[in-house]
């Protein structure tokens, strides 16, 4: 039996970049999800041809020159898709909420605070969003040289792809009002905006008011992850993007990323990617 993917799986990721870009074409998709699934990372995916049904906080159709926008732990699952064609694009947030970039993640806010998932572009505005995907995805396979560079590259091509998308929902005489999320929506806003500091389950607990306890279970059921994981996941991305681009020692990137101590930060480290912070800045590094 074929494995059942969904149409925002998770994008390639190339070698640890904060953000990576990919092209879809029906033959790349597969079937509908049988379950619904969650991602570690925020995604957008623009559809350029065909359509498909989408189940993720309610029920969606995606036709061409929508764009379906997914927060980081929110649960969805393709119902139903015919032929359809897509760019998709993933983000690791916490490496851009810890940049001042926090307001180019208002899409992805408002869905998690009960808006619409599904955004759509105007016409006129359909190839120029085409164009920032596609340079997107080419700067994750040419050659990237300055790691600074190339993310100031990639930044900017993002920047520009979150600006449409905010026009596009301004724009909308239809755009549904915003309920409000609750514990899960809460500790993953806070966990992403926190995380780079020093940040325990029981910080998480007290900034939403609840028991740690009821926190972490409530983010496992929702999500598939602890409150802890996503707090070392989120970690581990600014990890991985500082090790590739940063010339910083070890013991100053754990400090950066939260960690008081650098052997419990390469520890932590290893337990995720299978090999030290040095050997994988050694193996992965651009040159």
């Amino acid at each position: 039996m074929t494995q059942a993917r969904p149409i925002l799986r998770d994008a390639p990721r190339h070698g640890g970049w904060p953000v990576t870009a990919a092209r879809w074409t029906y033959s790349d998709v597969g079937t509908p999800n049988r379950a619904p699934v969650t991602h570690g990372h925020a995604s957008l995916a623009f559809q350029t041809g065909g359509h498909s049904r989408v189940e993720q906080n309610g029920e969606w159709t995606v036709r061409a020159g929508d764009v379906l926008i997914v927060p980081a732990g929110q649960r969805h699952r393709t119902l139903e898709s015919r032929r359809p064609e897509l760019w998709g694009v993933a983000l690791d947030v916490p490496c851009f909420a810890s940049q001042g970039a926090r307001p180019l993640l208002e899409p992805f806010e408002r869905v998690r605070d009960g808006a619409s998932a599904v955004v759509r572009i105007p016409t006129e505005r359909h190839a120029f969003l085409e164009d920032l995907f596609r340079e997107l995805e080419q700067t994750g396979r040419g050659p990237r040289g300055s790691g600074e560079v190339h993310e100031a590259v990639q930044r900017s091509l993002l920047t520009l792809i979150l600006h449409e998308v905010e026009r596009a929902t301004h724009d909308r005489r239809d755009r549904t009002t915003a309920s409000g999320g609750g514990v899960v929506v809460e500790s993953l806003r806070f966990i992403e905006r926190n995380c780079l500091r020093p940040l325990t389950l029981q910080d998480v607990a007290a900034a939403v008011g609840r028991t740690p306890t009821y926190v972490t279970s409530a983010l496992t059921k929702a999500t598939g992850r602890s409150a802890v994981q996503w707090i070392v996941g989120g970690r581990m991305a600014e990890a991985r993007r500082r090790l590739l681009h940063a010339d910083e020692q070890i013991d100053i990137i754990a400090e950066r990323v939260g960690y008081a101590d650098a052997t419990h930060f390469i520890r932590m480290f290893r337990r995720a990617h299978g090999a030290t912070p040095a050997a994988w800045r050694a193996a992965n590094r651009l040159t």
